[in-house]
């Protein structure tokens, strides 16, 4: 076998982590909890409507990197 720069480069990517779909399904869950809070809950954790928003209308699978398997 000969050793190329592309062969090498394979094998320094970092490894993807898989997203489970119970972990998907929690943050779609979460999400959809946010949507529905009024604003005296938002403040009771830290958040404002907007930011709950923002959060709730993030891709089904952009989960934070600590959820993933």
């Amino acid at each position: 076998m000969t050793y190329t720069a592309s062969h090498s480069a394979a094998f320094r990517r970092p490894a993807r982590r898989r997203i489970g779909l119970s972990t998907v399904l929690a943050a779609w869950r979460s999400r959809q909890q946010l949507k529905v809070l009024d604003d005296r809950a938002l403040a009771d954790i830290g958040l404002t409507r907007s930011e709950a928003q923002a959060e709730a209308s993030r891709p089904i699978w952009d989960v934070p990197a600590t959820w993933r398997n």
